[in-house]
């Protein structure tokens, strides 16, 4: 017989039964919600308690809880109390690091499409703005918000209405349909995992505690080159602090590999190891090469 565990969820801690809840109960959609203030100050935040729950009339629901730590709430929820709109948009693998990014709980006054690069679309029938990026964009009117409690970990269920859907046809297949190869979707799982539609599991460590820098940060010069993709901006984004001058003079010291290429001033080369870097995680490292690149390219061109 299987040994088994069993739990009085009034016994255990919130954090606990949260993580059992969300690694047991998974892969989950996730969903950017957009929405706007009264004041017309956008918000975007992802949501993986988030599914479709009818056709006629198209109902989606997602649930913004309230905040464990102080019993606080989002300001998804504050806004769609007062507007009574929002646009969801659906996130692929090509948004996954842009959506961690957004995750980050920035000010009030902080814009999340800008911190995490991406793009604000008008919408046509509500006031929220869209994802240009996401591969579909559902503008919907709230017809219905259900507290399911008043403590820290409570949900709040959003009961959203399609009015109107925006679809990429680079993901359309034949006969018109969403194609599930090239929508490319990804789903949560408990901890730092998420899955991606056959490829499996991957890992998406999760945000700082304190705040990412934001790909608004991140330099022109770099945020332009055309090799790294909205998800190696979120990587990028999502560090507390760019590497300063001693930083990289010391990165230089210690690795005879990038102390060569330097001198050498191979900036390709430079470009192919920072996508090694990237592709293994190692952002900070990434940064360090992008920032000699930087210099190095602005050497080239004032000389």
């Amino acid at each position: 017989m299987q040994k088994t565990i069993s739990l009085i969820p009034s016994e255990i801690t919130t954090g606990q039964l949260h993580a059992y809840l969300l690694g047991a109960v998974g892969p989950r959609p996730i969903a950017f919600a957009s929405t706007i203030d009264e004041k017309g100050i956008p918000n975007l935040s992802p949501f993986s308690f988030f599914n479709v729950f009818s056709a006629n009339p198209p109902i989606l629901i997602f649930s913004p809880a309230r905040r464990v730590r102080d019993n606080s709430t989002k300001h998804t929820l504050d806004n769609v109390l007062k507007t009574k709109e929002v646009v969801i948009n659906i996130v692929n693998y090509d948004l996954v690091q842009q959506m961690s990014l957004t995750s980050t709980e920035y000010g009030e006054k902080e814009n999340e499409f800008i911190k995490a690069g991406l793009t604000m679309l008008a919408s046509d029938l509500v006031k929220p703005f869209r994802v240009e990026e996401s591969p579909v964009q559902f503008e919907c009117k709230v017809t219905k918000v259900e507290a399911l409690g008043n403590k820290g970990g409570a949900g709040n269920l959003v009961f959203a209405e399609v009015v109107k859907m925006h679809i990429h046809e680079s993901i359309l297949g034949e006969g018109g349909s969403i194609d599930q190869f090239k929508i490319d979707q990804v789903a949560r799982m408990g901890g730092n995992w998420y899955s991606r539609a056959n490829k499996g599991m991957f890992e998406v460590p999760k945000p700082l505690s304190k705040l990412g820098i934001g790909v608004d940060n991140i330099p022109t010069e770099i945020r332009t080159i055309k090799m790294l993709t909205g998800n190696d901006l979120g990587l990028l984004g999502n560090v507390e602090r760019m590497p300063d001058k001693d930083d990289i003079e010391e990165f230089i010291a210690t690795n005879d590999q990038i102390r060569s290429i330097v001198k050498n001033k191979d900036t390709k080369e430079l470009l192919r190891i920072t996508r090694e870097y990237l592709d293994n995680n190692k952002i900070l490292s990434a940064w360090k090469v992008l920032l000699i690149n930087t210099e190095l390219n602005g050497n080239t061109r004032k000389n």
